[in-house]
């Protein structure tokens, strides 16, 4: 039976401009009649001349609405002239396994329906965002095009008719306005797998889960939160990896992630912090709704900050075969993240580089072969196998190291601490605010903060006293490409290397988040083992007073502390 395409005509919607990761909004704002249509054509229309015989990936991470929005895009690809949508069964794909498919397949991007760590429901949150051909998310050239797009657009073309099943894995093929349109229904798991077994020891790992006649076996607790990592998880913990059933919850998918927030912090990972304390279990992990972000924990639920995180495997990168044969080309982190592995760069000697928060600043230099290794304070971690941060990945290359070290992961941290001394690090995040409110405190904040009078300012805290070294609004350019990238977050830098970070979150769906990230080193090995929050209270406490916090949120505490 051969399809024919309609024109549809629209309004353009004003508030379409993607965020860090793509344009995030409540479900129902999505359900508007032509509102996802709308930002899906221009997301179309920004390929260009691509667009035209072009081969797009497809899927999202479960939650609510995701399985009817990926059949409309199938629809619009179709009417748009694509020539192929892979698209992973369900509708289900993870972000990871968007960027490995994307990469594996040579396709021309993807389209990947998540609103992340964001809670899922009717009532709650739905985003999409583009990957481009290097599997990662559209860097700010493209995503102004695509809201450019948005603000004058005035049609959209679908073939109505269209409804392919997308529950059945196999190949479907169409006959659209004379052309020929392939959906391919794909179990987008057993790439992803087979991308880890070629990263991975995996007979190693067997050997540390399973345990040896001298080892007992190492138990691990994996908790999906009923996010898109579930399949993945049962695969290789279970299939693969040898591990019981009682060492993974959660994994099923489900639309409103079982009533879980999947963002995997100490706040809403507590489920698997309370485990943790147990006893029971030697390492837990935590992966967030479309499973590029991870949370680490060991023995006695020992908390691991994604800073921390990211120095401990810069440090100990031989132990994973695939840079053993790819090298080591460089470290980066975002710069609100604390700078533990700015030392392990230089004591291991590769090139560092800190950039805005948002993967696509790290994809450029991986695309130069510049950098291997990176990561994000917001539990973001990831390598260049693939153009996204990876949960699952950083899960087994703590594992693998483990294996060889033969240390637990409190051992490998405070050995790491007394090597090269420990950045104490926290993170406020106040969710859900009034934006116009928030808007003005930044505005007041920058303004105070950049007057050259400041530098040299003395901020205290009780007996604690921090001097001002640098002040100034995080602004970036990327080194490959020479773009930049302004007015990144409020930095005020002291004396003695502590930092305070103040920037407005683009990842939210409604409102504003302001996050405020703190952090200090400290090379006493007497003081390595502190509490982060005891440590830091003098310039929690500064922090507070400097951005006025309580006066321009009328909150009185975080929403999240990390």
């Amino acid at each position: 039976m051969e399809f024919r395409s309609s024109t549809v005509h629209t309004k353009p919607f004003d508030d379409q401009k993607p965020g860090t990761s793509g344009l995030r909004k409540k479900v129902k704002v999505f359900q508007q009649k032509n509102y996802t249509e709308n930002f899906v054509q221009a997301i179309l229309n920004s390929l260009g001349d691509e667009l035209k015989g072009s081969v797009l990936v497809l899927g999202g991470d479960g939650r609510y609405y995701v399985k009817d929005a990926a059949k409309l895009i199938v629809k619009m690809c179709a009417a748009n002239g694509v020539k192929k949508v892979i698209v992973g069964q369900h509708g289900i794909v993870s972000t990871p396994a968007v960027s490995n498919l994307i990469r594996k397949r040579n396709t021309t991007g993807g389209i990947i329906l998540t609103a992340s760590h964001n809670p899922g429901g009717p009532d709650q949150d739905f985003g999409i965002k583009f990957n481009t051909k290097n599997g990662g998310p559209a860097p700010d050239s493209v995503t102004t095009e695509i809201f450019n797009i948005t603000v004058r657009l005035d049609s959209y073309n679908i073939v109505p008719d269209l409804d392919c099943d997308i529950d059945t894995l196999g190949v479907n093929t169409y006959t659209v306005d004379g052309k020929e349109f392939v959906v391919e229904v794909i179990d987008s798991v057993a790439d992803y797998v087979s991308l880890m077994k070629d990263i991975f020891d995996f007979s190693s790992l067997r050997d540390l889960l399973k345990g040896t006649e001298s080892r007992d076996p190492f138990r691990v607790l994996i908790n999906s939160l009923n996010g898109v990592t579930g399949p993945y998880v049962r695969e290789i913990f279970v299939n693969e990896l040898g591990a019981g059933e009682s060492s993974i919850v959660n994994t099923k998918p489900l639309e409103d992630f079982g009533g879980l927030h999947p963002d995997p912090n100490l706040t809403y990972a507590a489920e698997l912090v309370s485990a943790l304390k147990e006893g029971v279990h030697d390492f837990g992990a935590a992966f967030d709704g479309d499973g590029d972000r991870n949370m680490i924990l060991g023995k006695n639920a020992f908390f691991v900050t994604p800073s921390d995180s990211l120095a401990v495997l810069g440090s100990h990168l031989r132990h994973i075969p695939y840079f053993r044969i790819e090298g080591v080309k460089g470290f980066a982190r975002s710069m609100p993240t604390a700078g533990a592995i700015d030392r392990v760069a230089n004591a291991v000697g590769v090139d560092f580089y800190e950039v805005p928060t948002g993967w696509k600043y790290f994809g450029s230099l991986m695309d130069a072969s510049r950098l291997s290794l990176c990561g994000e304070e917001s539990f973001g971690t990831g390598s260049d196998h693939i153009r996204e941060k990876d949960g699952i990945w950083a899960a087994l290359a703590w594992l693998q190291i483990i294996a060889c070290e033969k240390k637990s992961v409190e051992e490998l941290l405070i050995s790491h601490w007394k090597r090269f001394g420990r950045n104490f690090f926290t993170r406020y995040d106040y969710e859900n605010c009034n934006a116009d409110d928030c808007a003005r405190m930044m505005h007041k904040l920058e303004q105070t903060v950049t007057s050259p009078a400041y530098v040299g300012t003395q901020l205290s805290h009780k007996n604690k006293s921090y001097v001002v070294k640098l002040a100034d609004n995080f602004h970036y350019e990327d080194p490959v490409d020479g773009s930049i990238a302004a007015r990144q977050g409020i930095r005020l830098l002291f004396e003695d290397g502590s930092r305070i970070i103040v920037r407005l979150s683009g990842t939210g769906s409604s409102g504003a988040t302001v996050r405020i990230y703190i952090d200090s080193y400290e090379k006493d090995e007497n003081l390595l083992l502190g509490d982060a929050q005891v440590v830091l209270s003098p310039l929690i406490n500064i922090a507070l007073d400097v951005t006025e916090i309580k006066i321009h949120t009328g909150r009185e505490a975080p929403t999240v502390i990390t």
